[in-house]
């Protein structure tokens, strides 16, 4: 069994990808909700980024390490605050970082580990009101390329890229049927996504059948980053 280390974790992605990942694997969750989870194999420890990371309560080595964290703070760039900047900055990128480094020996430990962080749609294809959260996934995506370089060969580092998901982060883009089906349709295959979508390519990305995959930005976001169907 492998030792996965979930940030993140409670809802959404992670709620998911934590059902499918706890049958064959010792799942290590930093959670701001562990009251979820009482399987024997989860072992869980209370997430708050504004906190030093401790790592006292995971394993020597560690398999797969998802950092699932995120914002979306879709603002004109006229109005928004340096502050909102620093604030996704600080959730999606430096909490990653922060975090990583910690457990990096951890994941040096193990045999074929595999890191999966999250992006977005947003940084290929630009949008509107997307200034903020763009900005530090992509920092994300340039880390994940960098990483990728500096671990190989030991260590896989991939990023997924989706677009707006059927998860409470996104709920308040889509809580009436005229939200839900502009959303759709501006999707090439008019459908939007669910965690179960993006839980499945975690999955894979953390098992040893993905051992030739590495510095890969992932979409899957219903084609709307590389299809025009009008």
């Amino acid at each position: 069994m492998k030792n996965i280390l979930l940030i993140g974790g409670s809802t959404g992605i992670g709620y998911e990808l934590s059902q499918k990942l706890k049958e064959d694997n010792n799942l290590f969750i930093a959670t701001r909700d562990k009251e979820k989870f009482n399987d024997t194999n989860i072992k869980t420890k209370d997430l708050n980024l504004n906190h030093e990371f401790e790592t006292d309560w995971l394993p020597d080595h560690i398999d797969g390490f998802v950092y699932l964290p995120g914002t979306i703070n879709l603002r004109p760039f006229k109005g928004l605050k340096p502050s909102v900047f620093l604030e996704d900055f600080k959730i999606n990128v430096m909490g990653c970082v922060e975090i990583l480094q910690k457990v990096l020996p951890k994941i040096q430990a193990a045999k074929n580990p595999s890191i999966v962080m999250f992006s977005t749609v947003a940084v290929k294809l630009g949008m509107p009101f997307h200034s903020s959260v763009s900005s530090s996934k992509g920092a994300i995506e340039g880390l994940t390329r960098a990483l990728a370089a500096e671990f190989a060969p030991k260590i896989r580092v991939n990023t997924i890229a989706p677009s707006i998901l059927e998860t409470p982060m996104s709920e308040k883009f889509l809580n009436s049927e005229t939200k839900l089906d502009n959303a759709k349709n501006r999707h090439p295959l008019k459908e939007i996504g669910s965690a179960k979508d993006i839980s499945e390519v975690v999955k894979f990305l953390l098992e040893d059948n993905s051992k030739w995959m590495t510095g890969q930005i992932i979409p899957i976001d219903g084609g709307m980053s590389s299809v025009k169907t009008n």
